[in-house]
C-alpha cells in the first residue's frame, strides 16, 4: 500500500489543526464537461500514450480540476490509482430490504459512490439484526488485501454461516468474483490478513463445535486467486475467541487478535505456524480498534480516553499520537497512505488522522452518505469509473 497516497478533502471537516483542503471545483464541472474535449489529445502535440506517462506524475487532484479528459483519465484502469475509503453501511431506516450497502469515498471529488452489486447467483442471504439480539448488530466481516475487498463471514436468518466461499471485489475492474470454498464455513470468527494471505480462525458454524472454535484456515493469494485453496494451519490452544467477531491484525509476519473485552490476546507467527500469548504491554493498550500501517506499525484507539497511540515493540508499550473527542467510541479502524481512519461513534462519520503530517497530526471527519450508518472502513485503491 505504500506506493499509494491517501488525500482527503471534505465539505465538513472538524479540525484540531489547520488543514488545507483541495478545491472541489464543482462549479466548473458542467462547463468543462461540455467543452467537447472528449476527442482532443491529452496533451497537444504528444501521442496519448506519452501524455499518459507525463500526466501520471501529476497529483490527481490537480488533473481533476483541469478538464474532462484528464478527469476521465485518472479514473481509468490504466492510470496509477490513488487511495480511497471503502466502507460498509447499514441503512438507518428499518424499511430497507437490503441490510448492507458498500460505498467508496473519492477523496479527489469528495463524493461517496456505491459499489456495483454482488452477483445475484448464488443469492447472498445475510442479516444484521435478529429479535434475539436486539441490542447489537450481527457481524459482517470483511478484509482488504492486494487492493481488493473480501467479504468473508456473516450470518443468515437461521444462524448459519452466510458464505461458504469469500466474495471478492476488484475496484480497478469493478467486478465481483468468488474465491475457493472454505474448509469450514463459519461466522463470528477472527479474520485478517498477513503476508499476502487471508486467515479465518475460531468462530462457529451452524452450531458450536470445539474443533471449529480452535481451527484456523489460510488462503494464500500469492499463487493467484484461481490456483489457490483454503488450507488448515496451526490450531488455537482453546476456543476462547469463538462467538466473537474479531479483527486479526497483520503485523510483521504475525496475526494479532484480542477478544472483545480486551482481556486476552494471542499472536500467530505465519512463518513458524505457531501460536503464543500476546505480550502484556500490547494487550494492555489494546482498548479499541487497532490497525497496522503496511503491516509494520500498529496504531490503536482507546475508545474511552479518546487517544490514538502507536505501539512500541522495544518497550512493549503504547505511545500517544493524538487525543481528540472525535475518537470517542470509535468502532473499526484501517491504516494506509499515512492515514489512520476509524468509524465514529454511532457510525455517523469516518474520522481521519494524518499521522504522517510534518507538524502535529491533523484530524477531521468525513460525513457518511445520508441515511446510512457506517459499520467498518477500509483503505484501498480508488474504483475505476465508466465513461
Amino acid at each position: 500500500m505504500s506506493k499509494y497516497r491517501l488525500t482527503i478533502s471534505s465539505k465538513r471537516q472538524k479540525l484540531t489543526q489547520t488543514l488545507t483542503t483541495q478545491p472541489l471545483a464543482q462549479d466548473q464541472d458542467k462547463a468543462q464537461d461540455d467543452d467537447g474535449d472528449d476527442h482532443q489529445p491529452l496533451l497537444p502535440g504528444l501521442p496519448d500514450h506519452i501524455a499518459h506517462l507525463c500526466l501520471s506524475h501529476v497529483h490527481p487532484s490537480i488533473l481533476h480540476n483541469v478538464c474532462h479528459s484528464w478527469r476521465r483519465l485518472i479514473y481509468s484502469p490504466s492510470f496509477p490509482p490513488f487511495l480511497s475509503l471503502y466502507a460498509l453501511f447499514s441503512p438507518k431506516s428499518n424499511s430497507s430490504s437490503t441490510p448492507i450497502h458498500l460505498f467508496t469515498f473519492d477523496p479527489v471529488s469528495s463524493t461517496w459512490d456505491p459499489l456495483p452489486r454482488p452477483p445475484p447467483d448464488p443469492p447472498l442471504h445475510l442479516i444484521l439484526h435478529h429479535p434475539s439480539f436486539l441490542s447489537r448488530n450481527l457481524p459482517v466481516q470483511l478484509v482488504s488485501l492486494s487492493g481488493k475487498l473480501i467479504l468473508l463471514a456473516a450470518t443468515t436468518h437461521n444462524f448459519n454461516p452466510a458464505l461458504t466461499r469469500p466474495l471478492i471485489f476488484d475496484p480497478i475492474c469493478r467486478t465481483w468474483t468468488f474465491g475457493p470454498e472454505l474448509v469450514t464455513p463459519r461466522r463470528w470468527c477472527a479474520a485478517g490478513c498477513s503476508r499476502g494471505a487471508v486467515y479465518v480462525a475460531s468462530g462457529i458454524g451452524s452450531q458450536f463445535s470445539s474443533d471449529v472454535a480452535k481451527s484456523v484456515e489460510k488462503w494464500d493469494l500469492m499463487n493467484g486467486e484461481k490456483n489457490s485453496r483454503w488450507e488448515k494451519t496451526g490450531e488455537l490452544k482453546d476456543g476462547r475467541f469463538s462467538r466473537e467477531a474479531i479483527d486479526a491484525v497483520g503485523w510483521k509476519g504475525k496475526l494479532c487478535l484480542v477478544n472483545v473485552k480486551g482481556a486476552e490476546g494471542a499472536v500467530y507467527d505465519v512463518v513458524a505456524n505457531t501460536w503464543d500469548d500476546m505480550r502484556e504491554g500490547m494487550v494492555r493498550g489494546w482498548r479499541g480498534p487497532v490497525a497496522a500501517m503496511d503491516e509494520e506499525v500498529l496504531y490503536g484507539i482507546d475508545e474511552n480516553s479518546c487517544t490514538l497511540s502507536r505501539y512500541d515493540e522495544v518497550m512493549d508499550d503504547w505511545k500517544e499520537v493524538v487525543k481528540s473527542d472525535l475518537l470517542k467510541g470509535a468502532r473499526h479502524a484501517a491504516a494506509g497512505g499515512g492515514r489512520v481512519c476509524a468509524v465514529c461513534e454511532n457510525g455517523g462519520g469516518i474520522v481521519v488522522v494524518d499521522v504522517k503530517a510534518a507538524a502535529a497530526p491533523t484530524i477531521f471527519v468525513v460525513d457518511t452518505p445520508l441515511g446510512f450508518e457506517a459499520l467498518s472502513v477500509h483503505i484501498m485503491p480508488r474504483m475505476s469509473k465508466i465513461g
